[in-house]
């Protein structure tokens, strides 16, 4: 099993600037406002500023639905505020008349599951259905563990997490990536980006229902 794929609770960003982000963003936390800023200028607002932010709106799981062939998605640049604002609105729009939300051709989970799974049959490994159906099978075969990482992300995104904060590292088509996840009363949504570099190609990720509220919070953050 290549653990070496993904690893949840390891050490990214956050850790250069916070002595324990785990507990930097508790409610219980006197300067967790503080916090919560300064994470996200790093995160959100320097990427965004520099123009290479993208937002990821993710929706299609419901009422306890997992199906990688149902998660849906679009991608939007965003470089302003107002931009994210514009994309909300149009959301909104879609949303109050009934019609189809944005959604991209390409697939988040299905169509690199169907990948990974012809390569491993390709090289001889022969994968029973449960191990082809069941996310947590998954890191039986190469490249698994990654999808069955992202997989749980976009499932805590949809369906709520507990934990308030969540680092992960965690190997991409694109190259070795930090998911910064957040779950707060403000908001809840994460943050995917290069681990070794801050200049560069940094994804917003989250669900369609938090697009007001995580726009209100880089309202406060990002001004």
């Amino acid at each position: 099993m290549p653990f070496s794929e993904a690893k949840e609770h390891a050490p990214g960003h956050l850790h250069h600037i916070f002595a324990d982000p785990y507990s930097a963003f508790d409610n219980l936390n006197v300067e967790r406002q503080l916090h919560l800023r300064v994470a996200l200028q790093a995160l959100v607002c320097e990427p965004m500023a520099s123009g290479v932010l993208t937002l990821r709106v993710i929706h299609g799981w419901e009422n306890g639905g997992f199906e990688p062939g149902d998660l849906a998605h679009s991608d939007h640049p965003i470089a302003t505020l107002g931009a994210l604002e514009q994309i909300r609105t149009s959301y909104q729009h879609a949303i109050e008349s009934a019609a189809p939300l944005p959604r991209d051709d390409a697939s988040l989970l299905a169509g690199p599951l169907a990948e990974a799974i012809s390569a491993a049959e390709a090289k001889g490994q022969a994968l029973e259905e449960e191990t082809r159906t069941i996310p947590a099978r998954w890191p039986a075969f190469e490249s698994g563990l990654s999808l069955y990482t992202f997989f749980k992300v976009y499932h805590r995104l949809t369906y709520g997490e507990d934990d308030s904060y969540r680092s992960i590292q965690c190997q991409t088509p694109q190259g070795s990536r930090e998911i910064h996840e957040f779950h707060l009363e403000e908001g809840e949504f994460a943050v995917i980006r290069p681990a070794e570099s801050t200049g560069s190609d940094s994804v917003l990720v989250l669900h369609v229902s938090q697009l007001e509220p995580v726009q209100l919070l880089l309202a406060t953050c990002c001004a």
